[in-house]
């Protein structure tokens, strides 16, 4: 076999470990302690207790979201490494429960079954302020972001240029989300 670069023979020992540790990675259930999409990861605790979970934006990326709300449900691959658990896949991720989050903020909509998911594009969102507006594809009309919308949906925070579905509903001011999702959601879930 021939040289490749400074290596003369491949290590199948190492190898095979590296194999060994992917296989080795488990499922586990847990709620996220908190996650910043700044600094690009967070911590989830496991139901069954043990040391917090590395969540790497990366890996939360892969799943479709930029950005998970503190207190959701995740179900995550998670693997041992040098510095602890890690996530390296997330399977599943449930909103926070509980509609004490919405107060002081309504929809005035009871039932979304007739509001069909919208393909839109953030065209800005301040987390500080707590809104931001969005564009359905092919329209030029702003769509209102609520901050307490999307952590209803899992999301805690979105950036200018994400790709997004909607339910919209028709608010006293205009269009307004309902529901904010990642833009593979519409594949499973409509």
């Amino acid at each position: 076999m021939g040289r490749l670069g400074d290596v003369d023979h491949f290590d199948t020992t190492r190898m095979t470990e590296t194999l060994e540790a992917t296989d080795t990675a488990m499922v586990v259930s847990g709620h996220v302690k908190w996650f910043d999409a700044a600094k690009g990861f967070g911590f989830v605790v496991a139901d069954a207790g043990g040391p917090d979970i590395l969540l790497h934006a990366n890996v939360l990326r892969n799943f479709g979201q930029g950005s998970i709300a503190d207190a959701s449900l995740v179900e995550l691959q998670v693997q041992r490494t040098e510095r602890g658990l890690q996530a390296v896949e997330v399977i599943a991720v449930t909103p926070p429960e509980g509609d004490e989050q919405m107060e002081g903020f309504t929809l005035g909509v009871d039932d979304l079954s007739d509001a069909a998911l919208t393909p839109s594009r953030v065209k800005w969102f301040d987390k500080a302020k707590g809104f931001g507006f969005a564009n359905a594809y092919g329209d030029a009309q702003d769509i209102f972001l609520h901050i307490e919308v999307l952590r209803k949906c899992g999301l805690a925070d979105l950036e200018a240029g994400e790709a997004v579905c909607l339910r919209i509903v028709e608010g006293d001011r205009g269009q307004m989300a309902a529901e904010v999702h990642s833009w593979d959601y519409a594949l499973s879930n409509d």
